[in-house]
């Protein structure tokens, strides 16, 4: 076998691993998306069937049974509000850490990105008793205020590889022109950081939009509070679960996020490839 060959058939295997990857990941989605079309009887009877006649009752049933346009708009409040203070903290502590590079500030870096390692569920109680002590539970506003806490560390990471390709000399110019240095972040530096921007924000987008244990936690039953994910854990009982109704349920949670994703992934891969290389 010749070189060329070879690589040709590298190639050819390289490919169908991919495939085979990507049916392991896609195939659990299907289900769901198929499942939410079937009636109770026929999901039980066997799940992995195509359905015989597809049920779009099932979605005008759930659309009216937990609000979903309400619900929408609690998901996209919480997310807006998450996403909006991650990447607005996390881009201005990443511009000081890099321009102002000594001692203390290469500890304040370590303490910012250190909550990473930390186990969500080896803190959660604290939260809880933390966040009704402040009154920052069983709101829409005060449970985006608790994601920044989450997602500031692995944003600042992001955002501080990404600003060592700036050059400073950028930074000397607008001071000489009288640009304060707030200016010079938000003027000069911030539309730079467009590519690794974009990649924070769909990343932190399928994370808190599709967030469960958080909002269990922190939000009340009503529809006033609830999101998506949690209407959607309405229908699986202790004793009983309509799994047509939660199936097609977890679809209106997700399809949003879904949609953002494959609109947006070539920024993501466009920012995690620049701050690696450059950086």
């Amino acid at each position: 076998m010749n070189v060329k060959t070879r690589k040709k058939v590298n190639r050819v295997l390289f490919y169908l691993l991919l495939l085979i990857v990507a049916v392991i990941y896609i195939y659990p989605v299907f289900l769901m998306f198929m499942n939410s079309f079937k009636p109770f009887g026929e999901i039980v009877r066997d799940a992995i069937a195509m359905p015989t006649k597809p049920e779009i009752e099932n979605y005008t049933y759930v659309v009216d049974k937990i609000n979903y346009f309400k619900l929408f708009g609690n998901n996209v409040i919480i997310t807006v509000t998450g996403i909006a203070g991650i990447v607005l903290f996390s881009s201005a502590a990443a511009y000081m850490l890099d321009r102002r590079r000594n001692r203390y500030t290469r500890i304040a870096h370590l303490l910012i990105i250190t909550p990473m390692l930390i186990p969500f569920q080896t803190i959660m109680i604290t939260l809880l008793k933390a966040m009704n002590v402040i009154h920052l539970s069983g709101s829409k506003l005060g449970l985006g205020v608790q994601y920044w806490g989450f997602g500031i560390p692995m944003a600042t990471f992001i955002f501080y590889n990404f600003m060592k390709t700036i050059p400073k000399e950028l930074d000397e110019s607008a001071e000489i022109d009288g640009a304060s240095t707030h200016v010079t972040f938000f003027r000069v530096i911030f539309p730079l950081l467009k590519s690794v921007t974009v990649t924070v924000i769909v990343l932190d987008v399928m994370w808190i939009w599709n967030d469960f244990l958080l909002p269990l936690l922190m939000v009340n039953s009503s529809n006033e509070t609830k999101t998506l994910v949690l209407a959607a854990y309405t229908f699986v009982g202790q004793m009983n679960t309509k799994w047509h109704y939660a199936m097609t349920a977890m679809v209106l949670a997700v399809v949003p996020s879904i949609i953002i994703f494959i609109f947006l992934q070539k920024y993501i891969v466009d920012g995690v490839v620049a701050g690696a290389v450059k950086g």
